[in-house]
């Protein structure tokens, strides 16, 4: 499963970059206990992850985690309230433009 390199990755990495990453192993991990009809546990993990993005600025990494997080909330407060209907699309990841890096040739 792909959370399973994810969470080889995130072993390896230092703070903010782990618990963002670790955020997004938890989302994805959420939704395939959705899946599996656990909503308890998708729920569990929507809340630890919306713990560790709330951490994060507006953007992180070129991500738009303002909106990620509100998506999130979404399907959090649908499942929490066992909504007849939950959310037409799952949470996307959108990219943001972010500066040149002075640093990276061209």
């Amino acid at each position: 499963m792909a959370h399973e390199h994810w969470e080889s990755v995130w072993l390896a990495l230092e703070e903010p970059e782990k618990s963002f990453l670790q955020a997004l192993i938890q989302m994805t991990a959420a939704f395939h206990h959705l899946q599996a009809g656990n909503s308890a546990g998708a729920a569990s993990l929507l809340r630890r992850a919306m713990r560790r993005l709330e951490l994060c600025s507006a953007s992180f990494g070129g991500i738009a985690v303002t909106s990620l997080g509100t998506e999130v909330c979404e399907w959090l407060e649908a499942i929490e309230s066992e909504a007849p209907s939950m959310p037409v699309a799952f949470p996307q990841i959108w990219l943001i433009d972010l500066p040149p890096d002075p640093t990276r040739e061209s």
